[in-house]
């Protein structure tokens, strides 16, 4: 039990658990969304759209995590303005933004030398070095994502399904879709320090679509969501201590494939569970013949009482 326990004793473990651990809770509340209303692409093109903030943030001395969201911010916005013009379509901006936002990064990171060291750290993370500090901003950052998440679950609940009928029951589908837009962002930049730009997607996505494989609500499927996202984030630090890899996109991994394990898992119990009777053989088909009611005929001559 020691080879298993072993982690734990270190003090930034317990602190990467920690924090990983707020981070897998938040990221699947809003991620379920993203995988109901099929936006991965969109979150996807938004945790690579963070590179911008972080750099000049970094440049200039200020704060990562408020560069990050106003670079997020910025790549929302651009998407919902591309997609003014009713000959492009949303995947198309999205894809364009990708590109400038990501490119953009690069070219304000290549102009500083002396951010390399830190520029692998920003895409990969660094969950290792959490801190007391991190912990106290990801749990108000939880904090504001649930009670956002409580709040709108209706309206969410509503456009996610059917725009039109939200509209007709109260609610505001544009208003709804920049509420969820600012929860993705703020999630996304207050999840880069612990697993990076690049690897924040696969708590974002993963966790939420291997819930949906089992749950049949939106609340279950956050709620394993959740849990399937923490059970990553130790697993992959555990696999990260005994293997020497690189925790944060260890973490990111586990979470991908906790997918793949999830869909086979089901399909073995429906294997399993639901075993259809063989049928007979009947080289002839046979068919049996349906009475018709007899119908009364119909005439066109005005009937007189």
């Amino acid at each position: 039990m020691e080879w298993l326990l072993d982690p734990l004793n270190a003090s930034f473990v317990q602190r990467a658990v920690l924090g990983g651990g707020l981070v897998a809770v938040f990221c699947a509340v809003v991620g379920t969304w993203v995988v109901v209303r099929g936006m991965a692409f969109l979150g996807d093109a938004m945790s690579h759209g963070l590179l911008p903030g972080i750099a000049i943030a970094s440049l200039l001395g200020g704060n990562l995590i408020i560069g990050a969201a106003i670079s997020a911010a910025a790549t929302a916005a651009g998407v919902s303005a591309i997609t003014r013009n009713r000959r492009v379509s949303q995947d198309t901006a999205i894809g364009l933004l990708f590109v400038v936002m990501l490119s953009l990064g690069v070219i304000i990171v290549s102009a500083s030398g002396s951010f390399a060291v830190d520029l692998t750290g920003t895409l990969f993370g660094d969950v290792l070095a959490v801190g007391t500090d991190d912990i106290l901003m990801l749990s108000g950052v939880g904090t504001v994502v649930l009670t956002a998440a409580t709040l709108f679950h209706r309206a969410f609940m509503a456009a996610a399904f059917n725009q039109q009928k939200a509209a007709t029951l109260g609610f505001r589908p544009r208003q709804t879709h920049f509420v969820l837009l600012c929860l993705i962002t703020l999630t996304v930049a207050a999840s880069f320090q612990v697993v990076g730009t690049l690897l924040v997607f696969g708590l974002l996505i993963a966790p939420p679509a291997a819930a949906l494989v089992w749950a049949k609500s939106i609340r279950t499927v956050m709620v394993l969501g959740a849990l399937i996202g923490v059970a990553s984030v130790i697993t992959g630090l555990w696999v990260s201590w005994h293997a020497s890899t690189a925790a944060g996109a260890t973490i990111a991994l586990v979470a991908a494939l906790s997918y793949f394990v999830s869909a086979l898992a089901r399909s073995l119990v429906r294997g399993a569970t639901v075993m259809p009777a063989p049928a007979a053989v009947n080289p002839e088909p046979t068919y049996t013949a349906v009475p018709q009611p007899e119908m009364e005929p119909i005439s066109s001559a005005p009937h007189h009482p």
